[in-house]
Order: structure tokens, then sequence, then C-alpha cells
């Protein structure tokens, strides 16, 4: 009896099956999995996943008797999560294990964009640092930066910032929130404020293409926009519209709407700074997600509180 089933490989070295020592069959490397689903889809109970894989309405219709899904990792987007919550599933994920490394990962994309660093190793190796300086940067301290969305990720980018001397600010759709930023009251008052913007919210219909034309020209040709988010967030034809224009000063990506698949003219634009995904990409973070998609199923075998339930 199959009571574990994975969606797919964890992009990290060990698995759920080998800590928790017994087979965990794992769709996305089945040769037919339909049939496997059609033979075995009633005696799963606990499904694993992850935040790029998610789990797809017609996959959770096949699993008649899932009681809990885990998700390895922060983003729930891939989730239908008013079906999964209509069907009395609970859902477990492992957001707080990996806001510190996003958050430095968004300082350090603020700080490159800032200093151009991105070009400088290219620099030195080409030869090109005896023919002249590199170019100016700027510096961080004084500068504003913005952040929209300020969940636990939001509000550690905004603390590292204030740590490097940067003023700070954020939008949230919850309101105003107890914290040393100044709140605006809309993404677009946050955007002409800022010198910097960071995105730190999550993807759903009411953020998708948030990021458009007008808060793009809102930040201006003397600012920059930074994307530790998630790809959709962003209009892209915008974005690279208003790098080509000079509409926009700079921007640094490190998700996008169909990764690893990028769109070309992105590899092309100009002042933009490229990562694949780094966000959560230690092995410190990736190692702990595993123990806590882990710990989950064992609480939930257990019957104790389950670590990182949705409400």
């Amino acid at each position: 009896m199959t009571e574990v089933l994975q969606t797919a490989r964890l992009p990290v070295e060990r698995q759920p099956r080998d800590l928790l020592e017994e087979d965990v069959p794992v769709l996305d490397e089945m040769q037919d999995a339909e049939s496997w689903l059609d033979l075995h889809g009633a005696e799963v109970r606990c499904l694993v996943t992850h935040a790029m894989r998610g789990a797809s309405r017609e996959l959770i219709e096949k699993l008649p008797n899932l009681a809990l899904i885990t998700n390895y990792g922060a983003g729930l987007d891939l989730l239908d999560l008013e079906h999964v919550r209509a069907k009395g599933i609970s859902i477990a994920a492992s957001g707080d294990i990996l806001t510190d490394d996003v958050a430095d990962l968004a300082i350090w994309l603020v700080l490159t964009l800032l200093r151009g660093n991105g070009d400088a190793d290219a620099f030195v190796r080409a030869g090109n640092w005896r023919k002249g300086p590199f170019p100016l940067g700027r510096g961080a301290s004084g500068r504003r930066l913005g952040i929209l969305g300020f969940g636990r990720i939001g509000q550690a980018i905004a603390q590292r910032g204030r740590a490097i001397g940067m003023s700070t600010a954020y939008h949230s759709r919850r309101g105003t929130i107890a914290a040393r930023a100044l709140y605006l009251p809309t993404p677009h008052a946050l955007a002409a404020w800022s010198d910097l913007l960071v995105l730190a919210l999550p993807a759903n219909d009411a953020t998708k293409r948030i990021i458009d034309a007008h808060i793009l020209e809102a930040i201006g040709p003397q600012g920059a926009l930074v994307n530790i988010a998630r790809g959709s967030i962003v209009d892209q034809e915008a974005l690279v519209s208003a790098l080509n224009d000079g509409r926009l000063g700079g921007a640094a990506l490190d998700v996008f709407d169909d990764e690893p698949r990028i769109d070309e003219r992105l590899l092309t634009a100009p002042r933009l700074l490229l990562s694949p995904h780094l966000g959560s990409a230690t092995s410190d973070s990736r190692l702990r997600m595993l123990d806590h998609v882990v710990k989950t199923i064992r609480q939930w075998r257990s019957d104790k509180a389950v670590s990182g339930l949705l409400p």
C-alpha cells in the first residue's frame, strides 16, 4: 500500500524516501503515471510536492483519500488552494525556513545593480582594467528601498536594507504593519518613492502583471526593479520595452514566467541582471526544507500538530 506519493524529484540530493526509509513513488519518474494513479490513487493519503511543480486539480481528483499536501518551499501558486481546501485537505509549507536566504539574495541583487558588480569579474578577466578603471557605481547608504509585499521575506529584506543605511518603505495588502518602515498606500506610490523596488509578494490572480508599464514609469530612469518573487508578477513585455527605451534604469530578475525557459529578449535587454532562481538555493535551506517535509509527514502520522500548517 502506498500512503505517501511524491509529484517530482525535490531539488536536493537526498529525497523523502531516504529519510522515511520507505518507498515513496515519484509521479514524474513513472513510465505510465496515469495507470499507476488508476491502480493506487485511492491508497495515497499524503502528497509531497514542491513550489515549482505544485499539483493540478486533475491530480487531486485522482487521489480521493488525500488528507495532507506537504510543500517543499514557500510558493503555493501552482496549487489550487480553494479547491484543495474545499476538499478538506490540509496543506503544510516550509516558508519560514528559506526567509533569510531569499532576503540575502534580494540585497545582493540590490547591491549588484547599484555597484555594477555583475560586470566586474568579466571586466578584470578581459584585461580591461589595464585600459582604465571600472565605471563608477552608486552607494546604498541613503538610497530608498521599496518593498512590495511585506510578509516574512519582505520584512527580512527591510531589516537588511536598514542595516546598510537604506531608507525603507513598503506596501502590503494587509495595510500598515508595525515595522520600522514607511507604509505607502498603493504600489504606484511605492514605486514613485523608491530608488529600488523589490518584489516580495505571492503569485495569484490579484498580483498577476501588477508590475506594468505604469509602475515601471513610476520607478523611472534612475530607479531599478528587483524580482525575487514570481515571474508572473511582472509584465515582461513592458519591462523589456522600458529597459530598451531607457525609461527604467535597471532590473534584476531571479524568477521568470516559464523557467527555466527564458525569453530571448531578456538575454539582450540592457541593464538587466539575470539569476537562475537562486532564492533558496543554498545547501543549508534545501536540507532544512527536506527535513521539514519529512517532519510534517511523521507528525501527521502520529496525530501530532503539523509544522507549517496553513490556516
